[in-house]
């Protein structure tokens, strides 16, 4: 078997709510997603997706995916998708970095390996361990009053995990968390993730105000040195999340005990095999993870759900559906939420079916 085709197609989601606000003033109302078919000459093709979250959020320009793919797809050609380590070599041979640019060709190996298979690729992944697992909801950041609405408004659909978008003025984030902390419920979880938006007085300064909450702390500051500073200031535990972008800079902050949880995005590693590899190591060494990816739509969000389907349950601390917050549906049969809860689907590959009138023309075709 061989890939003999690359598709790259561009979609544009849009919120269902007004915007999505984080740290340092940062908010968008829609986002572009590259989709990417493979095509291979035993007529099995394989689909992955990449959507950066705006362009000043990580490493990732969505406008400039397309660019990548066509510098690394002609090496792609004629190579046998179900060797996805090969893949991945190739990739970081033609294109040093950029490993969101990979990340959806790797996506698509994996879909075409579990096709080929007859298997799920949470099979493929290490097997299957739980049918569903709950939930996070993004509480974009308003008001205090604003986002204790948007809290009792999820919790009302089934979510019981809230990531709290935080990491502005301290005061006004020392507001947010502590309105939020007077309506939390026994079985909820709560999460203030200030996306690199403190700096580490301030930090400090919101840590100790609301040490007396039961809340986890995601990322307060830019490098793991000063996340690690804000953590020998308090007791909550903290969730490490921008600065994972592979194994190198785990070991370095496992190695310093910076966190309790780490945040692994999909194309912030380069896709499913090398999030694979983190996930497995993660589990070796006694750390759990929040699995999801950095936005999408349905393939993105089925990617997440093998992931997270063929990992421990007790590593796994939780995940999110991006196809619930967007108003652009391509796969009828993509996992949905219920009750808070993502159900993980039990077909071959990603076990979803692309609706291609959805995607439109390709930006371009390598062949």
């Amino acid at each position: 078997m061989k890939i003999k085709q690359i598709d790259v197609f561009q979609v544009e989601y849009k919120l269902l709510q007004e915007k999505y606000s984080w740290s340092r003033g940062q908010s968008v109302d829609s986002f572009i997603s590259t989709i990417v078919k493979l095509s291979t000459d035993a007529g099995i093709s394989g689909f992955g997706e990449v959507c950066p979250l705006g362009s000043a959020y990580m490493s990732a320009y969505a406008r400039g995916v397309p660019s990548g793919i066509a510098e690394i797809a002609p090496a792609l050609i004629g190579l046998d998708p179900r060797q996805i380590n090969k893949v991945n070599d190739v990739m970081d041979h033609t294109l040093q970095g950029h490993n969101y640019v990979k990340s959806p060709v790797d996506i698509a190996c994996w879909d075409i390996l579990g096709k080929v298979s007859g298997q799920p690729v949470c099979t493929l992944l290490g097997g299957r361990y739980v049918e569903d697992f709950p939930l996070y909801r993004a509480i974009s950041q308003r008001t205090p009053e604003g986002m204790q609405e948007d809290v009792d408004k999820y919790r009302a659909e089934g979510y019981h995990r809230f990531q709290l978008k935080v990491g502005g003025d301290a005061d006004d984030d020392i507001a947010r968390i502590k309105a939020v902390l007077k309506i939390m419920q026994p079985d909820d979880t709560l999460i203030a993730d200030a996306n690199t938006g403190w700096i580490m007085r301030n930090a400090i300064r919101v840590v100790n105000a609301v040490a007396g909450g039961d809340l986890y702390i995601e990322q307060p500051c830019i490098t793991i040195e000063e996340c690690l500073t804000v953590r020998q200031n308090t007791t909550l535990p903290m969730v490490i999340d921008e600065p994972m972008t592979g194994v190198g800079p785990f070991l370095e902050a496992h190695r310093k005990h910076a966190m309790d949880v780490i945040n692994i995005k999909i194309s912030r590693v380069g896709g499913l095999t090398k999030a694979k590899q983190l996930r497995d190591l993660c589990q070796s060494l006694g750390v759990a993870m929040t699995l999801e990816d950095s936005w999408g739509g349905d393939l993105a969000t089925a990617a997440i759900t093998h992931l997270v389907g063929s990992t421990r349950s007790e590593f796994y601390f939780t995940s999110t559906d991006f196809n619930s917050y967007n108003d652009l549906s391509i796969a009828e049969d993509a996992p949905r939420r219920e009750k808070g809860r993502l159900r993980v689907p039990t077909g071959a590959g990603l076990a979803i079916t692309i609706d291609e009138s959805k995607l439109g023309a390709p930006l371009f075709t390598v062949a």
